[in-house]
């Protein structure tokens, strides 16, 4: 799950906070919530994560309840790859 969260984490960082403090961005961040990903910038981490981990990530669970911190995002995937 490390490998995962480590991805999640570059991935966010390089692209949706370009410069920011990478000590900024823990586990627990609000993403979603805090502003960070909007509709757009969830869609594209939505195919990043479908892209990289062979998973596929239902509609019902692009939101709020697994995708609003690089901790729930890791959880999420390592489920997913876990019941493939």
């Amino acid at each position: 799950m490390e490998e995962i969260r480590q991805a999640v984490h570059a991935y966010i960082l390089d692209n949706f906070l370009p410069g920011e403090d990478p000590a900024e961005l823990t586990d627990q961040t609000p993403l979603i919530t805090g502003g960070i990903l909007d509709s757009i910038r969830t869609l594209k981490l939505v195919v990043f994560l479908e892209d990289k981990f062979g998973v596929t990530v239902e509609a019902h669970e692009a939101g709020v309840d697994n995708l609003d911190s690089v901790g729930q995002i890791s959880r999420l995937i390592a489920k997913k790859k876990h019941a493939a």
